[in-house]
């Protein structure tokens, strides 16, 4: 893969990805609608093909699709809202017991906080005209209603871009291969698109499996501990394992702490978090690579960098698009002799099986 000789050109290369990244981070709330939407529409493309084998209007198919989508949103939100409520009600209450039981841990970073304050105490110098700065913040409520309004806009705009995404159909690949110049080109278009709507809906389909799985597997496994809300955490495995390695480490810590809550000491507190744990290293381990391997190879220190990256960029949902747009840029660098290098670069050897 050839690269530019001229520094000048390298130059205005970096500029350029920095404005362009700068642009994605200011424009967000308009961008990632967009980006769920376009990759709804091709985990619904297939069965939008389906419906239309057997002439149902496309209206028709993509108003179920999207009804769908909502109901399973709506589900997973209404299995949740009542269990973490009541955990969170628990919370004030059980700082004081958690601190207890954490006490071990919090010494020696006590210890070094002391010695800190004790060299900062040395070194600054003592000034008789200090004047307390008082920072304005918005309120609790306001907070709460911004990010519920901010949460609705986005959610109505993904829906209704995305059930026209659905009724257009192939109409915008279409358009892109009329103006391409040579035939070449318009297969090699055809291919891209066709491969990225496979692995991805392939991918996402497969996870979607996998992580139902494990959130019945920690389900049980919380029941059979003792620990309260089991479908909480099953709920819980089977969201936060969308996020690859992350996700499970955060729900690691969160299982721990709600079992040191639920049973008040540590050893039967790492009952239902090494549980959880093997679970998930059985599925990162045997189920994935099986499943997997073949069709979706990314570099696993690459795929870290992208979700603490987009996870800075957009919070979230930027780690829940982290995986999925970094295989479709390796995906079309793998169709594109000139980004063949960079495709292969983010590739990763095949697990043996």
């Amino acid at each position: 893969m050839p690269l530019p000789e001229d520094p000048k050109t390298l130059l205005l290369l970096g500029i350029f990805m920095l404005l362009l990244f700068y642009g994605l981070y200011l424009a967000g709330q308009i961008v990632l609608p967009i980006i769920f939407a376009a990759i709804l529409y091709l985990v619904l493309q297939p069965a939008m093909r389906f419906g239309t084998k057997f002439r149902i209007p496309k209206s028709v198919s993509a108003i179920l699709m999207i009804v769908f989508v909502i109901a399973a949103v709506g589900a997973l939100g209404f299995t949740l809202s009542g269990p973490a409520s009541d955990w969170l009600a628990k919370v004030p209450a059980s700082l004081a017991r958690l601190d207890a039981q954490i006490r071990i841990f919090k010494q020696p970073i006590a210890d070094l906080e002391n010695a800190s304050k004790q060299i900062e105490h040395l070194t600054e110098t003592p000034s008789s005209s200090a004047t307390p700065v008082t920072l304005a913040t918005p309120g609790v409520t306001g907070m709460l209603f911004s990010g519920t309004r901010n949460m609705l806009v986005g959610l109505g705009t993904m829906v209704v871009l995305l059930f026209f995404l659905l009724m257009s159909g192939d109409l915008f690949l279409r358009r892109f291969v009329e103006i391409l110049p040579t035939l070449s080109n318009k297969k090699q278009a055809v291919e891209i698109s066709r491969e990225i709507e496979s692995n991805i809906s392939v991918y996402l389909a497969t996870i979607s499996m996998m992580n139902v799985g494990v959130g019945i597997l920690t389900g049980i496994a919380a029941y059979f501990c003792g620990l309260p809300d089991p479908i909480l955490w099953g709920t819980l495995a089977f969201l936060l394992n969308y996020i690859p390695i992350l996700g499970p480490l955060c729900g690691i810590v969160i299982i721990f702490l709600a079992s040191l809550l639920t049973f008040g000491t540590i050893w039967h507190a790492l009952l239902p978090t090494g549980i959880y744990l093997a679970i998930h290293l059985v599925e990162g381990e045997v189920a994935t690579p099986l499943l997997l391997a073949r069709r979706f190879i990314l570099n696993p220190v690459l795929i870290i960098v992208s979700l603490v990256f987009w996870y800075w960029m957009w919070g979230i949902p930027g780690a829940l698009l982290a995986v999925p747009m970094l295989a479709t840029v390796k995906i079309i660098c793998d169709r594109i002799t000139r980004l063949a290098a960079l495709g292969h670069f983010l590739g990763s050897e095949p697990r043996s099986s």
